[in-house]
């Protein structure tokens, strides 16, 4: 098998992160430029700069790590409250060489320029730009698919009939399983592949739920059925075999129980199967179905740290990992080498791919607004509790309002989830080396 459809899979994937991590950072910088905020660089990725060209009074650069971004919003922490001595011991000295390099980057008269001086509403606004970048891209990608592509459905028109009735539910119900069995109702009655069922026991059929329950409930009688063929209304008689159906779900796909086995009830057998369709969604669809990935990928941030040890488990013992398990970049980029080199029309394969883009820009809004710094969701919880501050100093008319929120405090707990997210982005790694996740 040819590598060259999973290095295609890879650098197609990685260029979607890069723009999607460049809008991010768009995100942030467009309304802190228009609130004044002087904003030093802009780069996409870490470590060692590979391009940069400095226009105005930023600096815009390409890095060598493609696994993010950053924006240098200058003042992001206010000067030490007056009267405030510089404390000893590790994490005092890391919290004062925070401010102070801070501090350092204001330039002399442009305080009033510092992020720390922007109001809490423009704050909330520069720092939640980022994520929403994320869900806007998102949005326009599901739009795509949903609208332009649609998603997966089951016709009323019959795509291959059975030979004969079926002995059980794992028959095949042609060749050597049919020895004994009785020729299968819809071939008896006549239906060919490609007819559109309209009608059925004189109930006109709006979709293949309702036409299995028709067939369910007409069991060992026999009805009428109108079928379009070749643009004609075609009627035809058939007699629904009583027998032990598979429960299927809304895309026709049998319902297995707790021991693997199909779940069966008692229904009617004509003996067709119907033809896959993609139907194209209206665009009330799309914001719901993003709603729907959102609270999806909040749940599974929120058991992360379950998530993360099962993966682990599974990695390094017999048991089999989860197609839904949670994964690192490496996972993410073998996934999208695996999509290139499916056996599918490109644009079946070209739509995969931009919902598993979709998933990613979720991902990132969601786990954004994780409220710990140095995450998005760390800066707005310190804006809204600045805020918060200011706001009771009003209603107790405060002649003189609280300041910026000391937020370089905070820089200990950065340090700490920064820590935390590496181990746990190594965990993942190395998880996806030994056992990743597979789709095919």
């Amino acid at each position: 098998m040819s590598i060259v459809p999973h290095i295609v899979g890879v650098l197609v994937l990685l260029v979607g992160v890069l723009v999607s991590v460049g809008l991010h950072e768009l995100g942030h910088m467009i309304p802190a430029k228009k609130f004044g905020v002087r904003v030093s660089q802009y780069m996409v990725g870490f470590g060692p700069t590979l391009w940069s060209r400095t226009k105005g009074e930023t600096e815009y650069g390409i890095k060598a790590i493609p696994l993010g971004g950053f924006v240098r919003l200058v003042g992001m922490m206010p000067p030490a409250p007056a009267g405030t001595r510089r404390g000893k011991g590790f994490w005092n000295e890391l919290v004062a060489d925070a401010r102070d390099a801070s501090v350092a980057e204001v330039r002399p008269g442009e305080e009033h320029r510092a992020f720390y001086n922007l109001s809490t509403p423009k704050k909330l606004v520069v720092m939640f730009g980022g994520p929403f970048m994320n869900l806007v891209i998102a949005t326009f990608l599901m739009a795509i698919i949903l609208i332009g592509y649609g998603l997966p459905a089951v016709s009323t028109t019959v795509a291959q009939l059975s030979e004969c009735v079926p002995a059980s539910v794992t028959s095949t119900a042609t060749g050597d399983d049919c020895e004994g069995q009785p020729a299968a109702p819809a071939a008896a009655a006549g239906l060919q592949p490609g007819d559109e069922v309209v009608s059925f026991g004189g109930t006109e059929v709006t979709g293949w739920q309702q036409l299995v329950g028709l067939i369910n409930d007409s069991a060992g009688q026999e009805s009428e059925v109108v079928v379009l063929r070749d643009g004609e209304r075609v009627t035809l008689e058939v007699t629904p075999a009583p027998t032990e159906r598979p429960v299927v779900d809304k895309q026709g796909v049998a319902v297995l129980g707790a021991d693997g086995e199909p779940v069966v009830e008692p229904g009617g057998f004509v003996g067709f199967s119907p033809l896959q369709v993609r139907e194209r969604q209206p665009l009330s669809r799309v914001l719901p179905e993003v709603g729907n990935m959102t609270w999806q990928t909040a749940t599974m941030v929120a058991t992360l740290p379950v998530r993360v040890a099962d993966a682990a488990t599974q990695a390094f013992t017999d048991e089999e990992r989860s197609q839904d398990s949670v994964q690192s970049m490496v996972g993410v980029a073998r996934i999208s080498g695996e999509i290139m080199a499916l056996d599918e029309a490109i644009l079946d394969r070209v739509m995969i791919y931009l919902s598993l883009l979709a998933s990613l820009n979720i991902a990132l809004f969601v786990f954004n607004l994780i409220p710990l710094l140095p995450l998005d969701g760390g800066h707005l919880v310190n804006a809204l509790y600045e805020g918060g501050k200011r706001t009771v100093a009003r209603v107790r008319g405060a002649a003189v309002l609280p300041g910026p929120a000391d937020v370089a405090r905070m820089t200990p707990v950065a340090y700490v989830v920064f820590l935390i997210l590496l181990g746990v982005g190594g965990v993942l790694v190395v998880a996806d080396l030994v056992d990743p996740v597979r789709i095919t």
